[in-house]
């Protein structure tokens, strides 16, 4: 009697050739795709600690390493110190410009308030011209309290008959010329100019004495 376990069966055809013939279509991918990158060119592009500390120092690298600490101490601190001064230089004109122009606020502002006193200052002087500022009178004593409070403004008068024509402080309202000028010079004062500090509050009206032309002067 045959034992059922003992019983062999015939393999199918066509298991028999499918464990036998070579893979076609995975040795034709593979040649499609191209040889495998090789490992190579990744290692080249990854540095390691080996190679940054085996790197060749730069001259002013390979200087600075020489330096004591307390060298590179010295070098700071006088870094530290020379932008201080630099510091302080600057802090030292921004307030001495911004005291500058304090002032001359100051000043356009006081100028502007006395300027309203000039023509007071005008009538005073054509009063005391005709003899009508005299000692004592309550006239008088009005215009010496309103000069009084022009000086302590800090109003200046200016422009006197004899002294030399400057067109930056007098307004020359007529040229006369006279024999023996050599330079322009004011011959006479129309109307006294004011300035407070350096704001020029009028200019002085003047005559101004010019050198002759000795065409017009000869008897020809």
């Amino acid at each position: 009697m045959t034992n059922k376990d003992d019983a062999t069966f015939p393999e199918p055809e066509d298991a028999r050739g499918q464990g036998a013939a070579p893979d076609e279509t995975t040795g034709s991918d593979a040649d499609a795709s191209g040889p495998a990158p090789s490992g190579e060119a990744g290692a080249q592009d990854d540095l390691t600690i080996d190679d940054i500390l085996g790197t060749e120092q730069t001259a002013d690298a390979a200087a600075e390493d020489l330096r004591s600490p307390s060298e590179r101490a010295e070098e700071l601190e006088s870094a530290l110190v020379t932008d201080l001064k630099r510091l302080q230089a600057e802090y030292a004109n921004y307030r001495r410009r911004t005291e500058e122009q304090r002032e001359r606020e100051i000043e356009r502002a006081q100028g502007e308030a006395a300027k309203g006193l000039l023509p007071v200052l005008d009538d005073l002087d054509r009063a005391a011209q005709h003899g009508d500022l005299l000692p004592g009178t309550p006239f008088a004593a009005i215009g010496d309290k309103v000069r009084a409070v022009a000086e302590r403004l800090g109003v200046v008068a200016y422009g006197k008959a004899g002294e030399p024509f400057d067109p930056q402080q007098h307004e020359a309202i007529f040229q006369a010329p006279t024999p023996g000028a050599s330079e322009p010079t004011i011959l006479e004062v129309v109307e006294v100019g004011y300035r407070l500090g350096s704001v020029e509050l009028r200019p002085a009206k003047v005559v101004v004495a010019v050198a002759a032309d000795p065409s017009t002067s000869s008897g020809d």
